[in-house]
């Protein structure tokens, strides 16, 4: 783990997160990230599961100037509960004081929180470990070559989805799992909101115990569109109602955004090169229907229509 303490400052700006990191150009997970880290602040160890933001890190050195711990996979809440642990033993001992304390922050792909990270995340919720969880969801194992994961949404065509119909399954609904388990607090984001996201980290912040914010990552290379369009489409997952804006706290779930009228589903869809199969050779009228109408069956659902 690379010093709480060291300092960046004399490193070239090849070295400061966004500037020559190797990361692919229109990264929605990394726009996200650099709003996060302004307002979290320095003073943090960020516990990265594998995954695309392992490219930030090349030992020895990161882009952060705080602390970088690298795990596999599964195990980034655990690696957290490790460091929550030793952080608390070393105050506890007069070894440090509050003011050397460090926030406690796990970044992870959709991969890991949706499916090989789950069982270790479940367990750190259950043990109110006080940490702070932002998952990074392109939608699939984009590190690798978007193969699909367990957060692929319905219909989209991945390196492993090759079929007319691309994706069978549906995205699984992490928000609602990670609700279900009473935490301090969760929420949707995307970078392209950057008020509401800020809004929700600062919240988030000011809180102890599990906080778990699911950003969504618009991934250029993954869905296919041209890098300059990945704030537009995070803003249209966003005004089609695909990706609502909310959060749970107090075992209440508030919608912080609701896009009234909703744009249809296929502004957002068309505009990627993983559902040009629902419009060319010929549109698919049935999964595109399909699709609308899970996605207002939603929003009927909260509005109470």
């Amino acid at each position: 783990m690379i010093s709480a303490f060291q300092r960046l400052k004399d490193l070239p700006s090849s070295h400061i997160l966004g500037s020559g990191t190797p990361m692919c150009a229109g990264c929605g997970g990394l726009e996200a990230l650099h709003e996060i880290y302004d307002i979290i602040g320095e003073k943090n160890v960020i516990v990265n599961a594998a995954g695309c933001m392992t490219l930030l890190s090349i030992y020895p050195f990161t882009p952060f100037r705080g602390s970088w711990l690298y795990t596999a996979m599964a195990s980034a809440p655990a690696g957290a509960q490790g460091v929550r642990d030793a952080l608390d033993i070393l105050q506890k001992k007069g070894e440090i004081d509050t003011a050397e304390d460090l926030e406690v922050l796990v970044l992870t792909g959709d991969g890991s929180a949706n499916g090989m990270g789950l069982s270790s995340t479940s367990a750190a919720i259950d043990r109110n470990l006080d940490f702070f969880y932002v998952c990074y969801d392109n939608e699939g194992y984009g590190n690798t070559g978007q193969q699909y994961s367990a957060a692929t949404p319905h219909a989209a065509r991945t390196a492993t989805s090759r079929g007319v119909h691309g994706y069978p399954g549906y995205k699984k609904d992490l928000f609602a799992i990670w609700a279900a388990h009473r935490p301090e607090y969760v929420a949707t984001a995307v970078g392209a909101e950057p008020l509401d996201l800020a809004r929700k980290i600062e919240k988030a912040k000011k809180m102890k115990g599990p906080r778990l914010i699911i950003v969504l990552s618009p991934c250029p290379t993954g869905w296919g569109y041209d890098p300059q369009e990945s704030v537009e489409i995070g803003r249209l997952a966003v005004k089609t109602g695909i990706w609502p804006l909310k959060e749970y706290e107090d075992g209440k779930v508030v919608h912080t955004k609701i896009s009234r009228p909703r744009l249809p589903v296929e502004e957002y869809l068309s505009r990627q090169e993983r559902f040009q199969h629902l419009f060319r050779p010929q549109r698919d009228e049935q999964l595109l229907a399909e699709i609308q109408n899970r996605v207002d069956a939603y929003w009927q659902a909260i509005e109470g229509r």
